[in-house]
């Protein structure tokens, strides 16, 4: 079969703000760094990975982009406040919020190995954070009379989880969040979930079932036959924020290579 010379990106996010969270390392990064190949300047947020952020830009300029960084605990009420303040002053508005922090509890290899300080933690970062974001960052977009946010879920919704039922349950959490700020904010902010299937981010490769024969087994059970790196779904998850996506809101898209096959 002859090679095939990949189409050049497409320019969705020209003159457009974006900001991602969680976009120092893994998957946030490659959203980031999509949404600056197609024209966006990128606030790059982080909590921790100061280091992280800090290469995000860096390859953000590499390919002629515009980007700096944004620090802030989103479990925090404050911080939320603050960063949505510096990101409007800094952009002088902003057009797109993916919301992409989560945590998945990923050291936990079993539904026996829960403890409380999981539980309160998985859920102040996924839902209590994704649902301060979506807040605060809505409210001054239907402000400014435009916006679109696409909060980032999981297909772990569609089975649950026996590993980590905290994580399925945040997940959902998100679902409801979604659905919610999406009436709230119509017709002028539109708001929607991508939910990817297993990406293999740096974290999951490291993880101890994906070693052990997991990875192996989410193959042989997923009709594309294969498990995607974290860049080939970053324009995926950007297309409900694109012009395409404009009718709509409040939807649950999700992209796992036909393992779930939802629908009716």
């Amino acid at each position: 079969m002859p090679h095939r010379t990949p189409p050049p990106l497409p320019r969705r996010f020209e003159n457009r703000t974006v900001l991602v969270t969680g976009a120092g390392t893994g998957y946030g990064a490659e959203i980031a760094v999509r949404a600056a190949q197609e024209g966006a300047r990128v606030a790059v947020h982080f909590r921790s990975s100061a280091a992280g952020a800090d290469r995000t830009v860096a390859r953000i300029k590499d390919v002629g982009g515009e980007a700096f960084t944004v620090r802030a605990d989103i479990a925090v009420h404050a911080e939320v406040i603050r960063m949505a303040g510096e990101v409007f002053e800094r952009f002088g508005g902003l057009d797109v919020l993916v919301n992409n922090v989560g945590d998945v509890a990923g050291d936990q290899m079993s539904w026996r190995d829960l403890t409380e300080e999981s539980v309160d933690h998985v859920l102040a970062v996924d839902v209590k954070g994704t649902m301060l974001c979506v807040h605060e960052f809505g409210s001054r977009m239907l402000d400014q009379g435009h916006g679109a946010i696409v909060n980032i879920g999981s297909t772990v919704i569609v089975r649950g989880s026996a590993r980590a039922p905290q994580y399925a349950a945040a997940k959902y959490g998100i679902l409801g969040i979604t659905k919610s700020y999406a009436q709230a904010f119509a017709p002028v902010v539109r708001v929607n979930t991508f939910a990817p299937g297993f990406i293999e981010t740096e974290t999951l490769l490291n993880r101890a079932d994906w070693r052990s024969g997991r990875r192996e087994d989410m193959i042989s059970k997923t009709p594309m036959g294969r498990i995607p790196g974290p860049a080939e779904l970053a324009g995926t998850a950007l297309f409900l924020a694109t012009d395409d996506a404009a009718h709509m809101t409040g939807v649950y898209l999700n992209a796992d290579g036909g393992f779930n096959m939802i629908g009716a």
